[in-house]
């Protein structure tokens, strides 16, 4: 039974040995991790044919809408807006602020990129924000590390608080105090993360300096007001209302810094020159005008527009796909969902900056021919999370844990939920998956039901930014396809330096309250 529950961790260690080791494309790698977790279930856990094969059919439906679909859709609205000349229009506004590479990364790896979390989640936090740093002169690999890290944290509460609205539902859970609890567990990462993000994309230490004081602004202005909002309102505006403060205060310091002279490593230099497309006077307000309308329509058609949200959300069909005995349904929403959204704001602001029907068509075929190893890696990755969740080799591998841990148990919930999201690259999922295991564990050693709750999440943050589904999306976001193995590289030193932090944290803390 142990080298049974051992084996479970076979597929993730094969991801890792291939991504990490190996150095191969992602979408070879998880298709054999594919492999493996299919031969696996039907040998020694014995699962039907018939039930790990429309379990992987489950797995690739759920990737193609809406994940594949809000990432092409995501990436498509940045494509078209390089075409148009709409980007350099931008490229200037953002130098406009600040030539400073440092201050760039916080206004839009960690406040614009948290924003898009908190309304649509779904890669577009990482996608998005990483082709713009891009487009503003930051090397690729760069420009994708401190998106990634900057979106572990804001994901408990990502597509307006979806993952935490879940765990509360899985759990039982008052999702008020869940919520708070959360940020609380969190409180540290989310005030350091803007100095890690500075370090990380600036070459060290030193990078800080003259910038300190914009990074502690940066963190704590998000944090603040999501503690107050989780505690007050729940856990559906949390990092929407966080993100948008740190955005207004980081802004308005930065304009205050504007006469400061910029150290020259860290000068992102004069805007560009106009291309042939901007140069014909393309207004700022056209040129934003996608990004605005993904804004607007993600708000009035998200829960916090009831009305709208209900008549919508009508527009869905429920299947069963999946004949495992444990599957439940799965459900697709047609119209409301960020993919369909946000191609809808890209045609309106193509339309309006004056792209024809050619241009969107050439490009929407370019991005998805630039998506197509993207495609087969994230279907992969999920037909390989819904086969391990059906057999029992999920339940298993956390099990394990629990049963070797016993009262140490606090410590490594964190690692458990880390390795739930490095499957599934969702926190979402492992919130399904795991959080009851967490509140079942909480309860057979004394602990705090609500405090390893909220470790899932945290845990669950750290794995989704080294997951394949993850680093494949921000890899096609910068023209990096293919080359995953550089990001998984570049991400996971950081990425483990949290998650043992994120134990500390989770283990200290609750050893603590239950000595009190």
């Amino acid at each position: 039974m142990l080298l049974k529950s051992l084996l479970t961790l076979l597929p993730i260690a094969w991801l890792i040995v291939a991504l990490a080791g190996l150095k191969l494309p992602g979408h070879k790698a998880c298709l054999a991790a594919l492999a493996i977790a299919a031969v696996l279930a039907l040998t020694l856990w014995r699962m039907p044919a018939v039930d790990c094969a429309t379990s992987a059919l489950e797995g690739f439906a759920a990737a193609l809408w809406p994940i594949i679909l809000v990432i092409i859709a995501a990436i498509y609205t940045y494509n078209l807006s390089v075409r148009t000349g709409a980007m350099d229009v931008i490229k200037r506004m953002l130098a406009g602020v600040s030539r400073d590479e440092r201050v760039i990364i916080l206004l839009i790896g960690w406040c614009f990129g948290g924003f898009l979390e908190g309304m649509a989640g779904f890669g577009t936090a990482i996608a998005i924000p990483a082709s713009m740093l891009v487009v503003m002169g930051m090397e690729p690999v760069t420009a994708c590390l401190v998106c990634m890290l900057a979106n572990a944290f804001p994901t408990a509460f990502g597509s307006v608080g979806i993952p935490t609205v879940t765990l509360a539902g899985v759990t039982g859970l008052d999702p008020m105090p869940l919520a708070f609890t959360t940020v609380v567990q969190m409180l540290p990462f989310m005030l350091l993360m803007p100095f890690l993000m500075v370090i990380v994309g600036c070459g060290g230490v030193k990078a800080l300096s003259g910038v300190t004081g914009l990074a502690l602004a940066a963190g704590a202005s998000f944090v603040l007001p999501q503690l107050l909002v989780a505690r007050f309102l729940g856990p559906e505006l949390a990092v929407i209302v966080g993100s948008v403060f740190s955005l207004a205060v980081t802004l308005a310091l930065a304009r205050l810094r504007a006469g400061r002279p910029v150290p020259a490593e860290y000068d992102m230099g004069s805007p560009a020159q106009p291309s042939a497309a901007s140069d014909k006077g393309m207004p700022p307000l056209i040129a934003c005008l996608p990004f605005i309308l993904i804004f607007v329509l993600l708000l009035l058609t998200s829960k916090l527009a009831p009305p709208v949200n209900g008549f919508l959300s009508a527009f869905s069909s429920t299947f069963k796909i999946s004949t495992a005995e444990s599957a439940g349904m799965t459900s697709f929403s047609w119209v409301n969902t960020p993919g369909v959204l946000i191609f809808l704001a890209a045609l309106i602001g193509g339309c309006a900056q004056k792209a024809g029907a050619r241009l969107m068509w050439d490009t929407l075929a370019a991005t998805v021919r630039q998506m197509s190893k993207t495609i087969i890696t994230i279907m992969s990755v999920l037909a390989v999370a819904k086969i391990m969740t059906y057999s029992g080799m999920i339940s298993d591998m956390a099990n394990l844990f629990v049963t070797i841990t016993g009262a140490c148990y606090p410590f490594f919930a964190p690692v458990i939920a880390a390795i739930g999201a490095f499957v599934t690259g969702s926190g979402t999922n492992t919130e399904v998956l795991l959080g009851r295991l967490q509140t079942e564990a909480a309860g057979a050693i004394g602990a705090s039901q609500l405090w390893l709750a909220a470790a899932n999440s945290t845990g669950a943050g750290i794995g989704k930014i080294l997951s394949p589904q993850c680093i494949a999306t921000a890899a096609a976001a910068v023209g990096l396809t293919g080359q995953d193995s550089k990001l998984l590289e570049a991400v996971l030193k950081w990425a483990l330096l949290m998650l043992v932090l994120a134990c500390l944290i989770v283990g200290l803390l609750q050893g603590a309250a239950a000595a009190l």
